[in-house]
């Protein structure tokens, strides 16, 4: 096996594509990762890179000025992407979920206006659902959308919003009771808006408010921030597909492509992981031989190679299903859930296997060890995961009594 993580069926255009990537990885984000993270900076130079080279749209319909690849061929770059730096994949990832609901869901006017500006670079995108009181319990959703006129004015306080400040457009899901009467179930009386603003902090637009970089554990380099709506005024088509009522499918959709983005990531970080582990254990010596020579080792890196395979296989599966047009939430569910855990288990043996050196600044590990416990929670936690895939399995399998 001359590497982890192998995917067969690949067309030459995607192997192409990944080498190009893996190469970009190794030259221009391993080297300065450890730097720009511990000084929690913004990669501009390696974004300006994955601009140039078309990743912006990679995902994106040709006829809008994409590369229109599959959610495989994305899903793929994403784990080489993160291996280099996890996050990088979500300055990326954040931007081609608002894409793919734009693909999907958007009017043709949406399309022909937001794609291509959004396949070049020009335009970032970021989502937001999240609010302080709540994280996974969308149906509890607080800021509202009223109508006045031919525009839609906006109240709230949104929370995590990855890209909140590089973006210059936003999904946000808000409740609309317009045209849905009093009782009506949460989940059908909400609104996705694409609201564009300006790039920073501060007050970005009139009644649109980017407070600033909540500072974080781990996901450093990347601008995580609330976002603040009082009086924000919307034109009616900004309405994401033209019509109120939808966004919660709409977003729930882009979400099942968020999950196979963080099970990449964590098949990416979890690579790594195993790439820093197998390499120390070859170096550092202890009682007159290499530390990969003890068996003990040599279990623990059985263990963690055959974690990294099997998150990577059951990711590709999800990405594939999704691919195929069918329904995918219960792959997707495992995928994320059986990643993120595993990349955690991989990355504490590989900081393990570094020994005293791992809790050191010094070393790559280090900075894994706080990146990992991100992808426990992003895109839904391994609780709502397993929610989702109950629930499934219980339609799958419907007892005939």
């Amino acid at each position: 096996m001359a590497r982890l993580a192998q995917t067969a069926g690949l067309t030459d255009v995607q192997q192409e594509i990944l080498k190009t990537v893996r190469e970009f990885v190794d030259k221009e984000i391993i080297p300065v990762a450890t730097e720009l993270e511990h000084r929690d900076e913004y990669p501009q130079q390696i974004v300006d890179g994955l601009k140039e080279l078309g990743l912006f749209g990679l995902m994106i319909p040709e006829e809008y000025g994409g590369l229109g690849e599959s959610l495989l061929t994305y899903a793929l770059c994403v784990e080489e992407i993160a291996r280099g730096w996890m996050s990088v994949s979500g300055i990326i990832n954040t931007h081609f979920i608002v894409a793919y609901m734009l693909k999907q869901h958007g009017t043709q006017e949406q399309k022909d206006y937001f794609l291509p500006r959004m396949a070049a670079g020009e335009t970032r995108g970021a989502f937001s659902m999240s609010e302080p009181g709540l994280g996974s319990d969308v149906s509890a959703i607080t800021s509202k959308a009223v109508k006045d006129g031919d525009e839609y004015v906006l109240n709230g306080q949104k929370m995590w919003l990855t890209n909140g400040g590089t973006s210059t457009l936003v999904a946000v899901l808000v409740r609309s009771d317009e045209g849905h009467p009093e009782g009506t179930a949460p989940h059908k009386s909400m609104t996705t808006f694409l609201v564009e603003k300006e790039p920073g902090f501060g007050e970005v637009r009139p009644g649109l408010t980017i407070p600033g970089k909540i500072d974080k554990m781990g996901y450093k380099g990347v601008d995580t921030t609330e976002l603040i709506m009082d009086g924000l005024r919307i034109p009616a088509n900004r309405v994401l597909g033209g019509v109120t009522g939808r966004g919660f499918y709409q977003m729930m959709d882009g979400v099942e492509v968020g999950r196979v983005n963080v099970a990449a990531r964590g098949c990416g970080v979890a690579h790594r992981a195993f790439e820093l582990g197998v390499s120390y254990a070859q170096q550092r010596h202890t009682f007159g031989k290499p530390i990969a020579q003890h068996q003990a080792i040599q279990f623990k890196l059985a263990e963690m190679a055959t974690k990294v395979e099997a998150a990577h296989a059951m990711m590709v599966n999800a990405a594939r299903k999704k691919d195929s047009g069918e329904r995918n939430d219960l792959e997707a569910g495992m995928a994320k859930y059986l990643a993120s855990e595993y990349c955690k288990e991989v990355v504490e043996d590989a900081f393990r296997i570094h020994g005293g050196y791992g809790f050191s600044k010094e070393y790559e590990i280090e900075r894994l060890y706080r990146e990992a416990p991100m992808l426990l929670i992003g895109e839904g936690t391994a609780e709502i995961q397993k929610m989702i895939i109950g629930r499934r399995l219980l339609e799958e399998y419907r007892f005939q009594g």
